[in-house]
């Protein structure tokens, strides 16, 4: 039986959190970022002197050596507070760290992760092209082997914070003969390698964290870019990809309750026919199915996050919560802006933010037909 009591060293974490966020971005400050389409990087070093970013990993890398329920926590509650913050939090943690972690060399490790840990290093996984998204098998940005390195040439589009990024972990195709998940190789790129260019898009939310369309026009790197095996790169990205949908899935969680805790303020305040709308059972009832809602995505992502700290197979359950905790994300998100009606459809509302922010979730790293088809596999379908 799972244990659900948080620990009081968690809780004291969380805590602090609470703290950090309502000294270093409150709501205004977020609602601000969000028109100014700027991104928070200062909460990164914050999150790493409370030591957030070195939760899930060794003490001999300079981590804490706690596991994924910690990091699970710690995730919603930054994300109850700022889908972003939680963002940089999770792309930090998973693309940077954990790929590290997981196959990236002992060189490797030893110069970036204690960066990484006290906030000092920004990653970005530079995966997806134009004809390679759901079907990342079809990537077909090119790694020669050249005297002593490899020279990269081709395009990655709706590359997250790639600007700002210190570091690109790039998947390139490095045999030119392979097709599908065969001979794709991944690189640790520095950002200002000569050669990589790098055009903004825009988009309907997340403005907070912009994508970008980037070129590698004969960008050259050396042997020690490369990240665990060539040609087996593929195989590496999908090993960590369960880190990467808990720390979506708790993302959506956390952003999906404080929607959830909008639409109940406004239904407690809002009076309409001489009294609070709250009072009307239709209200009540789209409450209870949004709280409701979230209470099962919450207990998905718990499940998994055990699995997880327990080292015990989740390729389904990872699946799972994404699936759950963005289609979530989404109904409560709609559902609440139909509950605060003009005051959540108002640009001075956080609802229409997050509302915006949703669309993303069903779709960004790997869509709500992708994560079906995997469960469907997984139960031997």
């Amino acid at each position: 039986m799972i244990d659900f009591e948080i620990p009081e060293e968690d809780r004291a974490l969380l805590d602090s959190i609470d703290r950090m966020m309502a000294r270093e971005f409150p709501p205004e400050a977020y609602r601000k970022a969000d028109l100014a389409h700027e991104t928070p990087w200062h909460l990164l070093p914050r999150m790493g002197e409370l030591g957030l970013l070195a939760l899930p990993f060794p003490e001999a890398w300079g981590g804490l050596g706690k596991d994924w329920r910690s990091a699970a926590l710690v995730n919603e509650r930054l994300a109850y507070h700022a889908g972003i913050a939680a963002t940089l939090f999770g792309t930090t943690v998973s693309f940077g760290g954990m790929s590290l972690l997981s196959y990236g060399s002992e060189a490797q490790k030893r110069e970036f992760l204690p960066r990484l840990i006290e906030g000092k290093a920004r990653f970005a996984l530079a995966l997806t092209e134009s004809t390679a998204g759901t079907d990342a098998g079809a990537i077909i940005t090119s790694a020669r082997r050249i005297d002593g390195g490899w020279r990269i040439n081709g395009r990655k589009t709706w590359i997250s914070n790639a600007d700002a990024a210190d570091y690109l972990v790039v998947a390139c195709r490095t045999d030119p003969g392979s097709k599908g998940s065969k001979g794709v190789t991944m690189l640790l790129v520095p950002r200002a390698t000569q050669g990589i260019s790098m055009t903004p898009l825009d988009k309907v939310g997340h403005h907070c964290m912009p994508s970008w369309d980037i070129g590698f026009d004969d960008v050259e790197v050396g042997d020690d870019a490369v990240m665990g095996e060539v040609g087996h790169g593929f195989r590496h990205a999908m090993s960590t990809l369960h880190y990467s949908r808990a720390s979506q899935a708790a993302n959506a969680v956390g952003q999906a309750q404080k929607a959830v805790d909008l639409a109940l303020a406004h239904a407690k305040e809002r009076r309409q026919f001489g009294q609070a709308i709250g009072s009307f059972q239709a209200v009540q009832h789209k409450l209870a199915d949004m709280q409701v809602r979230v209470n099962q995505a919450r207990l998905v992502l718990y499940h998994l996050a055990w699995l997880i700290a327990t080292n015990r197979p989740c390729r389904l359950e990872a699946a799972q919560a994404k699936l759950v905790a963005s289609e979530t994300f989404q109904y409560v998100t709609r559902t609440g802006m139909q509950i605060m009606a003009s005051a959540g459809y108002s640009m001075e509302s956080d609802m229409q933010r997050m509302w915006r922010d949703a669309g993303l979730y069903t779709f960004g790293e790997g869509s709500s037909e992708l994560q079906r088809n995997l469960i469907a596999r997984e139960l031997g379908l």
